[in-house]
């Protein structure tokens, strides 16, 4: 008899909740205040997981993971983790957020931890979310019930390491219901902004419904020109859709997105929605970066 231990792959939806803006948190109320908030936060993801027939895998540092039977259950969990963390009052005027991702499939179990492409890929799109989204992939989402597929809309499609093929992904949407037993999203609200200011150098363009895109790079076409040496000549662009504004990166080196609160986030050949206040970088992360683009969603 070999004494080599066989695991069988079993299918979960696995499950990263992390708490966006901690680092800024400890800077700006000190760590007895950030910590008691974020184990609030934690403990919040813990006991929704529970509640709706996950468990917790592990926690590391300000983000968990969990594990459910089935895409449903880990939707739920999203849904409710987010609306709970929204009723929480701000810490110091510092309000907390969440970024989940969650993918359903074949992961392997040793002792109590998984292992896998599929939690790989979970804590990808939870890489991908900013404050306040789920992010699923589009596969997961076929697995959901009606409702709950109902209210996720397709995003983009995403390189993910080990991957020949880019895994598309969809944002599960939610909104605060006056019933709020239900836990469920509202449908076609936006939660877009009408106008977005930014500003570089001594410059500030407005968009708008009415002007509503504008291209960015080293090109002297481009309607915002960043002579960053690392940023390509047509680097990316900004668009307004469906009442958001949507950051486009189709350059070489990726742009790197700073939303106030948030960890960095670079963009390769992908888009995020732009919200509250923040920074873009082209080709380099914004320590690094000689030329910097600041926004602000009004």
């Amino acid at each position: 008899m070999s004494g080599e231990e066989t695991l069988v792959p079993t299918s979960f939806a696995v499950l990263f909740a992390d708490v966006a803006g901690s680092t800024r948190l400890y800077d700006t109320v000190g760590d007895s205040l950030a910590m008691s908030a974020i184990g609030n936060c934690l403990e919040i993801f813990r006991e929704r997981t529970e509640a709706t027939g996950g468990r917790v895998i592990k926690t590391i540092g300000d983000e968990v993971m969990s594990a459910f039977a089935s895409a449903d259950a880990a939707a739920r969990a999203a849904l409710q983790i987010q609306l709970r963390v929204d009723t929480l009052e701000p810490v110091s005027g510092n309000k907390l957020g969440v970024r989940i991702g969650f993918h359903y499939g074949p992961a392997v179990e040793r002792g109590d931890d998984l292992f896998g492409d599929t939690v790989n890929l979970a804590s990808r799109l939870a890489d991908v979310a900013s404050r306040g989204q789920i992010i699923l992939s589009q596969d997961t989402t076929q697995r959901l019930a009606k409702g709950l597929r109902a209210a996720c809309r397709p995003l983009y499609s995403i390189p993910v390491k080990g991957k020949n093929d880019d895994i598309a992904i969809c944002e599960l949407t939610w909104k605060t219901s006056a019933d709020a037993t239900a836990m469920m999203p509202t449908l076609g609200a936006s939660t877009g902004h009408a106008r977005l200011r930014l500003h570089y150098r001594n410059r500030e363009i407005v968009l708008d419904e009415t002007h509503n895109s504008l291209s960015l790079g080293r090109d002297q076409s481009s309607d915002v020109v960043v002579p960053e040496r690392m940023a390509s000549r047509e680097h990316g662009h900004i668009e307004h859709r469906s009442g958001k504004f949507v950051l486009v990166d189709h350059s070489a080196n990726g742009t790197y997105l700073t939303i106030a609160g948030d960890r960095e986030l670079v963009l390769r050949r992908e888009e995020c929605v732009l919200h509250g206040r923040g920074v873009i970088a082209l080709g380099q992360p914004r320590e690094t970066a000689a030329e910097l683009v600041e926004f602000v969603c009004d």
